[in-house]
């Protein structure tokens, strides 16, 4: 395959296939066939969304031992970080809250663990978005859920959801892929928008795997997609498996908008990084609290960054900054 031909058939409107998805992501990282397209990414990123990159920001309601058991995440009870629950009280949450509304955040996330009683959760998403502006974006981070409580999402005052169909879901998770995938199909019937990620990539994962999760993402027409990078919890046994460079992750960022339909504005990547940013992603997370990447229970002391911070981040990389609320979220309304 030519890479440019690629590169001029996605110019042209058309999504690419799986193979011609493996061979962008087979491409040598520092090849300039990869640069060339990491700089095709950066301009369509910046083509459908205005130029203008969003920073979002999380807050987690609760940090406990988790029985989904996923291998990468902090929260795994077989991971051992974490031995007891706590929980914030709907004051914190609203103080995060509308913390991350002064710092400019152009959308705010609620993160729990997927045990965490739901009806407990709704009732604290109602009391933050009964503190914020009416214009200001509020998406879920929370586990499967079915028709009934997509719909209590809805109601409680999120405009979109966060959910992932992780990387080898059912192998280094308890989890059923099948029921991730319904669980994005009973938000999106609920009219919440859903943004999603191929997620978390480690160096095991094959270019044909990669390729499968990027149709995969673009099949259901999220507000973004993007990758995310595995971070390694130290003595874990996935730890052993090791971590991709930047580098790597910026390519598989680059492939990912050239392999979404051009209605997908947003192309993430996480953790924040000037190489993704480069590389075509224009949406960053700013965190607080608990972090499935983090051994501390406040990753503001540990990986989390800030909402300034992840702007910094997108400055230095040559991006405008969005203000107010999110198009990613605010245009599919």
């Amino acid at each position: 395959m030519n890479t440019f031909d690629l590169i001029q058939k996605s110019r042209g409107g058309e999504v690419l296939t799986r193979n011609e998805l493996v061979h962008l992501l087979s491409l040598p990282v520092d090849g300039e066939d990869t640069y060339r397209v990491m700089a095709e990414a950066a301009r369509v990123s910046k083509e459908v969304s205005g130029g203008r990159a969003e920073v979002h920001a999380q807050f987690a309601v609760n940090l406990a031992p988790c029985p989904c058991e996923c291998l990468f995440c902090s929260f795994a009870k077989v991971n051992g970080v974490f031995k007891s629950a706590t929980e914030v009280t709907p004051e914190q949450a609203v103080v995060h809250a509308r913390q991350f509304e002064m710092d400019g955040a152009n959308a705010i996330y609620m993160m729990t663990t997927a045990t965490y009683p739901f009806s407990r959760f709704l009732e604290m998403a109602k009391e933050v978005r009964s503190h914020l502006k009416p214009e200001t974006i509020l998406i879920a981070n929370v586990g499967d859920q079915n028709p009934k409580d997509a719909l209590r999402l809805k109601d409680a005052g999120f405009a979109g959801v966060y959910h992932a169909l992780r990387l080898r879901e059912g192998t280094d998770t308890a989890l059923s892929p099948e029921k991730r995938k319904q669980s994005i199909r009973n938000f999106q019937a609920a009219g919440l928008s859903v943004g999603t990620c191929v997620e978390p990539v480690g160096p095991e994962h094959t270019n044909d795997e990669l390729a499968e999760m990027i149709e995969f993402t673009a099949s259901f027409n999220p507000v973004f997609s993007g990758a995310a990078r595995r971070i390694s919890i130290p003595g874990t046994q996935i730890a052993e498996r090791g971590t991709i460079s930047e580098m790597r992750m910026a390519q598989i960022v680059a492939v990912i908008r050239l392999g979404m339909p051009r209605s997908v504005m947003g192309n993430c990547t996480h953790e924040p990084c000037t190489l993704g940013a480069i590389a075509g992603a224009n949406l960053f997370w700013a965190e607080v609290g608990a972090n499935p990447r983090d051994t501390r229970e406040r990753t503001e002391e540990g990986r989390g960054e800030t909402v300034r911070s992840c702007r910094t981040l997108f400055q230095e990389s040559g991006w405008e900054l969005l203000e107010g609320p999110s198009r990613f979220y605010r245009d599919r309304r």
